[in-house]
């Protein structure tokens, strides 16, 4: 962990070695002062030797000086190491994320990243300044302040030796009492912050269903609990104050005491008496200052662990030794394929499949694929079959049936765990992952528009694309016809998620983006699914007619949207129960039928629309309402 964190300082290592040096230039001035004030009261003022009380004011003003530039010499140094050193555990997190399979960024939640970015970098951006400042300036101080003490009178150094025993063995109580709470703030903070993207992310669902009170209920209770915590280690923080003064106090009777009596005596002056004084608060201080530098250090291991958790996590899929960098055509293989979610009991468990299901109008088969108890665990198992460039395949399947799973290993976006999968008769492993990532273009359901113009969000597929190219992919989609209505056409501003755009409308312009790639496979993952029956079908003869080399793998819960695929793939638990034309799997699959015959009894598709298909004026601009 050390060597991770310390990794980041790179550039920021000159300013970090140049703030201790600084800083103990300063402790060096700060400390001969008191002991110049002893010479300047016994050999100036006792004596009436004004001569003597200008030269020592003028080496104490110096000094004085002197001690304020290396002060800010420090400040400005430390200001730009801690801050640099924030700054590149941030890159450095964010690169690895970026890195991330998707079973990497299953480990952790969304909410637990943004409090590692955030709350623990800021920790440990405090905790480094003070290491460089205060764990050289309080150690160096005391030790100066006590041989200064020892020079001074070694006799009455017995009495901060006593102290600082006292006061030691009262912080480390403290402490170790604190470093547990801290740990535990740290977890609160994730369910603090998870409640709160929650909300924001789905405010629309919570005000339909009128559910402020308990969504407000729900982030108290969090609140509540980081509180509590706080409370009970801030408590035990405070006791630090109260201890300090009862030994100070105590040090400066027993020093006022003593000190009295060897005055008397003739064997202590009152200028040395004066300098004990000052060295006895600068001790006490830098104990003080030692143990709230513990604190934060404890608090900030359990952030430092977090954040190099995220930096350390070796991604499960990386590039090979020797990647191959050209895919010859489109063709998919997947041989024997078996997969299992990591820590979990399939896509059941995770709730994958339902993410970019939800909204299905399959209801359950009545008579579902048997599982042999050997693959309960699995979410997909012995899975084979093979297409060739070029043709349009439709997936069909109920929920949790594997769909998703399944065209998720054709890009690598997982591993399988038994068995292959061949692209371009290369088993993918064996790909540069950009290569097969630019070659595989995949449409979720619930893909996501980024801020900006339109076109800025559809040049993601393709940075160098021209106007004329993201023309041509908006009218594949169908999505041209709405952006032609809108105010500013191709430059229309598409807020934060998409928001002023509507459910069909977005996936039109995710299916556009994803065109632009010019990849060899398309795969749409109920991406239509909020597009009217009339654009969807629009939309599907728009891929048949003009892109015939183009691998096109479509999920979809209407059979009106896979019913003139080339094949269509029936799934179920995890296995390929049907893989033919539309016509064959109506005479040989009991699940597909079963399926047909529930779409025909309801008349078709749930989503058919009861009005003519949009095309254009109100409804073609930027209208919010779901298609």
């Amino acid at each position: 962990m050390i060597r991770t964190l310390t990794g980041q300082i790179k550039e920021y290592r000159t300013a970090s070695i140049l703030t201790p040096v600084w800083t103990a230039m300063e402790v060096v001035m700060d400390v001969l002062i008191p002991y110049v004030t002893a010479s300047l009261i016994d050999k100036g003022l006792s004596a009436g030797n004004m001569e003597n009380v200008c030269l020592y004011g003028a080496i104490m003003l110096g000094m004085a000086f002197l001690s304020l530039a290396f002060g800010i010499l420090a400040g400005r140094s430390v200001a730009y190491a801690s801050s640099g050193f924030a700054a590149n555990l941030r890159k450095a997190m964010y690169r690895n994320i970026q890195r991330f399979a998707f079973s990497d960024i299953d480990k952790y939640s969304t909410s637990g990243l943004v409090t590692r970015m955030t709350t623990d970098v800021n920790n440990l951006q405090n905790a480094y300044q003070q290491i460089l400042r205060i764990t050289v300036r309080a150690p160096f101080r005391l030790i100066l302040s006590i041989v200064m003490c020892l020079v001074i009178d070694a006799r009455l150094s017995i009495i901060f030796i006593v102290a600082m025993i006292i006061l030691g063995c009262s912080l480390y109580q403290i402490i170790s009492r604190v470093a547990k709470l801290f740990q535990q703030v740290f977890e609160r903070y994730d369910d603090l912050n998870q409640s709160v993207q929650e909300n924001i992310h789905a405010i629309r669902v919570v005000k339909a269903f009128v559910r402020e009170d308990y969504e407000n209920k729900k982030f108290s209770k969090a609140a509540e609990g980081l509180y509590k915590l706080y409370v009970r280690a801030e408590s035990l923080m405070a006791l630090n104050h109260p201890i300090m003064n009862i030994v100070v106090y105590g040090c400066i009777i027993a020093l006022s005491w003593w000190g009295a009596h060897f005055i008397v005596s003739g064997t202590l002056t009152t200028g040395e008496l004066t300098s004990l004084f000052t060295y006895v608060m600068s001790i006490l201080q830098s104990l003080m200052m030692l143990s709230m530098i513990f604190v934060m250090l404890t608090q900030s291991a359990a952030s430092a662990k977090r954040v190099c958790e995220v930096i350390e996590e070796q991604p499960d899929i990386v590039n090979p030794e020797h990647p191959v960098y050209e895919i010859p055509d489109g063709s998919v293989v997947f041989q024997g394929v078996r997969f299992d979610y990591r820590g979990n009991g399939g896509t059941e468990a995770r709730g994958y499949e339902n993410t970019s299901e939800a909204g299905s109008n399959l209801a359950p088969p009545r008579h579902r694929t048997p599982v042999p108890p050997q693959h309960k665990r699995s979410a997909l198992f012995n899975v084979s079959f093979s297409i060739e460039s070029g043709e349009t395949i439709g997936v069909m399947g109920g929920t949790g049936s594997g769909k998703s799973t399944l065209v998720s290993l054709i890009s690598r976006l997982y591993d399988v765990s038994q068995g292959e999968v061949l692209v371009g008769g290369r088993n993918v492993k064996c790909y540069d992952l950009k290569t097969l990532r630019s070659a595989v273009s995949v449409v979720l359901q619930s893909n996501v528009l980024f801020s900006g113009s339109i076109l800025d969000n559809l040049r993601w597929g393709h940075p160098q694309a021209t106007q004329a190219d993201c023309e041509r992919a908006c009218r594949l989609a169908c999505a041209d016809e709405f952006i032609e209505q809108m105010p500013e056409g191709y430059n229309t501003r598409i807020e934060q998620g998409g928001t002023n755009v509507s459910g069909g409308q977005k996936q039109r312009l995710c299916i556009a983006r994803a065109l632009l790639k010019e990849p060899k496979i398309l795969i749409l993952d109920d991406s239509t699914s909020a597009c009217d029956t009339a654009t969807d079908a629009k939309i599907q003869r728009a891929f048949r007619e003009e892109l015939p080399e183009m691998t096109k793998i479509i999920i979809a819960q209407r059979i009106s949207s896979v019913k003139h695929c080339d094949r269509i793939l029936v799934m179920d638990n995890g296995m390929v129960t049907g893989f033919d034309t539309h016509e064959q799997l109506l005479k040989t699959n009991s699940l597909y039928q079963e399926i047909c015959a529930i779409q025909e009894a309801d008349h078709g598709d749930f989503d058919a629309p009861s009005s003519p298909p949009e095309s254009g004026g109100a409804r073609g601009g930027l209208n919010k309402q779901n298609e």
